[in-house]
């Protein structure tokens, strides 16, 4: 189902050891935000703490539990423990989560999306994800803390139109189809 290097093995038995109660595991959770964008979460499970409906996976040194509801979004994902130039953390790498097209333009934004755009607006707690390209114009949606932001349009014209303007020269319009009233967590109030 899911694969938790040793690396990341070795980091939640740290964290298992130091924690305050007995634990049993890793908890695993992902909540689908947009059509290919996942939030995760990662938590220790405490003895007392562990659910009928879990799906439970025995790995060799380490219980991982994962809720129903993520688990098929969490099919074939890597659980890592990296440390680089960017920080150390948990690197979730899910198969599910990429997104190719069929259309060669399309794919080129969307490697614009996912190398340069996406991380800088992660960091703000939003996302963004190519709807369609329409001839000279590519149409993405903005989401989480960008939903409904006052800092929105700011956004999409200087950070991600003129990314993939620069990047991809077939692209000469990029338009939002957000519904940014609809937005109720924006990073900016």
């Amino acid at each position: 189902m899911i694969t938790v290097t040793e690396k990341a093995q070795e980091k939640v038995l740290e964290y298992m050891e130091q924690a305050s109660e007995p634990c049993r595991g890793l908890r695993v959770r992902a909540f689908k935000l947009g059509n290919h964008t996942f939030r995760y979460d990662l938590t220790l499970v405490l003895e007392g703490e562990e659910r009928d409906e879990d799906v439970i996976q025995e790995l060799e040194r380490l219980t991982v539990y994962l809720d129903p509801s993520s688990a098929e979004w969490l099919q074939g994902t890597t659980v890592d423990f990296v440390s680089d130039i960017s920080g150390t953390g948990f690197k979730i790498d899910n198969p599910q989560a990429k997104v190719t097209w069929d259309d060669p333009v399309s794919q080129k934004v969307q490697e614009v999306l996912d190398s340069r755009v996406g991380p800088a607006l992660a960091a703000h707690g939003g996302w963004v994800e190519l709807v369609k390209v329409d001839g000279k114009t590519a149409v993405v949606q903005l989401g989480g803390g960008c939903q409904g932001c006052g800092m929105a349009s700011v956004t999409l014209s200087d950070g991600i139109r003129a990314a993939i303007v620069e990047a991809v020269p077939e692209i000469r319009e990029v338009v939002d189809s957000t519904d940014h009233a609809a937005g109720n967590d924006p990073f900016y109030e």
